[in-house]
């Protein structure tokens, strides 16, 4: 491997001999210039890794050769030293990108760390990273093994998804490993929610679940006379929340932070519709039969979302006034920031940002769209790239403005599936991939969970004998007719409605606005 080639232009340059030798003996070749000019030839005719940099120079100073660098050479790291503290030139070599500021004196430790942290650094966190995660493969392990609530299923999840975004940030080569935990937590979870699930629905001991969200955190905000916003991203995982959550640190104070567990199934017209009616579906049905949509209807699932919350407001005797508001595009935003102002006639303004959904549909349908988010990397990319430059950031931004608190949270998540399982119903059979209900399913009761008594867990019966199945971990049903072109089309695409950490244990928070 060929050394790492430094240019130090300094106009003492003889009295820092020392520290050439240093940096010699550390494997850096290093060539010295006296005067900018030196510095700005030698750099047209040479490649080097890195630039020392004295501002005061004879000639041309510090800073002059420095804008002519970053013209000639942008990308390559530039240290600046010098004798002055002055604020006004720090402020120009910092305006000007440079990769560090040193005050002279300076010894050869501060400028091998200096060197280090601008040529050396991912290589260095990749190492670290790597050590690190090998540790704390044997510890999931173990958390896998020995997770018996939810309240370890939520630790476990949360330090996968720690780990995930911290791999992913690196060149460890650890990723593989880490897929590999994630399959092998996914299979115990599914497993856990299949013991659990029935008793979760009947018993009083249960997590919370996407029916009792609007009473545990909306209402008592409400109550104590906040002014409240409460935001629902349809398909938002704890990973993509990780991911945006630096961009609204300049505006929000983390109130709370913790998961959920959505019901099933992890779809819009269950989950989201019991977050709005705080009822599950059965009873949705049973109590308001003309604000709940069967599979087999071609109406939109989600179109009574307002009512719905109107009906909650009722059964729990509050006389709150709210707003809802559903935005699919950036003009439906636009329209939203021009009257924020009829905010304020509300205790309750609610919105729902369904764009993290039609980027999973649209990732399923559209070639390019599939190229563009080819990993949960990316996924994860993409989400910030929408929250970063729609104008979502700048909802957000009029919310603290105005002094709202928010809660945000999502329906379900969702889960990138590349395993097929065979599914037969009749024509009327649901299209998603990850559950089906119907009443004549064939299918295979080990790679599924089964609910032959869907009331018994909040779900309402089409018909007298129907049966809903989830798919489990990465797994999606496809059907035997057509079945290579089923799978090809359908393998590798982020789908919700079944069982997996991802879908199920979704993040609720809990922003408090800095006024």
């Amino acid at each position: 491997m060929s050394k790492e080639r430094i240019l130090w232009a300094d106009d003492e340059i003889d009295l820092l001999k020392p520290h050439i030798l240093f940096l010699e003996n550390k494997g850096y070749e290093v060539e010295t210039v006296t005067n900018g000019r030196d510095a700005l030839d030698a750099l047209g005719n040479q490649i080097f890794n890195l630039i020392i940099l004295d501002e005061n120079m004879p000639g041309i100073s510090g800073l002059e050769a420095l804008q002519r660098i970053k013209i000639m050479q942008p990308n390559v790291p530039v240290i600046m030293i010098t004798k002055s503290e002055e604020e006004d030139i720090m402020n120009q070599a910092i305006g000007s990108e440079i990769a560090d500021y040193l005050i002279k004196p300076v010894n050869p430790m501060q400028i091998l760390l200096s060197i280090k942290k601008n040529l050396h650094s991912e290589a260095l966190i990749a190492e670290k990273v790597s050590g690190d995660y090998r540790q704390e493969f044997m510890r999931i392990g173990q958390m896998i093994n020995s997770a018996e609530s939810i309240e370890d299923w939520y630790e476990l999840y949360t330090t996968l998804v720690r780990w995930e975004l911290t791999l992913s940030n690196t060149d460890t080569q650890m990723d593989e490993m880490l897929k590999m935990q994630k399959v092998e937590a996914n299979n115990a979870f599914s497993k856990f929610v299949k013991r659990n699930y029935e008793n979760w629905m009947s018993q009083p001991e249960h997590p919370l679940r996407s029916n009792e969200l609007f009473k545990t955190k909306v209402l008592p905000l409400l109550d104590k006379g906040e002014k409240v916003c409460f935001v629902v991203i349809d398909n938002f995982r704890l990973d993509q929340w990780k991911m945006v959550s630096p961009l609204l640190a300049d505006f929000y104070n983390v109130e709370s932070e913790e998961l959920y567990t959505t019901i099933l199934p992890t779809a819009t017209q269950y989950a989201r519709n019991a977050i709005f009616s705080g009822l599950l579906p059965v009873d949705i049905e049973r109590l308001f039969p003309d604000l709940w949509v069967d599979e087999e209807s071609e109406e939109g699932k989600n179109l009574n979302e307002a009512p719905l919350i109107q009906t909650l407001l009722d059964r729990y005797r509050r006389k709150f006034h709210f707003s809802y508001t559903k935005m699919n595009d950036s003009v439906a935003g636009e329209k939203l920031m021009q009257n924020f102002g009829m905010f304020k006639n509300y205790e309750l303004n609610v919105l729902v940002f369904n764009f993290v959904d039609m980027l999973s549909h649209a990732r399923t349908e559209s070639k390019m769209i599939r190229e563009l988010a080819n990993s949960d990397e990316a996924y994860r990319s993409v989400t910030v790239s929408w929250f970063k430059n729609s104008n979502v950031l700048d909802i957000f931004k009029l919310m603290a403005q105005n002094g709202y608190k928010v809660i945000l949270t999502t329906d379900h998540g969702t889960i990138k599936v590349d395993r097929p399982i065979n599914v037969i119903g009749d024509k009327n059979i649901n299209t998603n991939l990850r559950y089906k209900v119907g009443k004549s399913l064939t299918y295979n009761s080990k790679q599924v969970y089964e609910i032959k008594q869907p009331k018994r867990v909040g779900l309402p019966a089409p018909n007298i004998s129907s049966t809903y199945i989830f798919a489990m971990n990465r797994d999606f049903f496809a059907y035997p007719n057509n079945y290579n072109y089923y799978v090809s089309y359908y393998n590798d695409t982020f789908q919700h409605g079944g069982i997996s950490m991802e879908e199920m244990l979704v993040p609720i928070v809990t922003l408090a606005p800095k006024l």
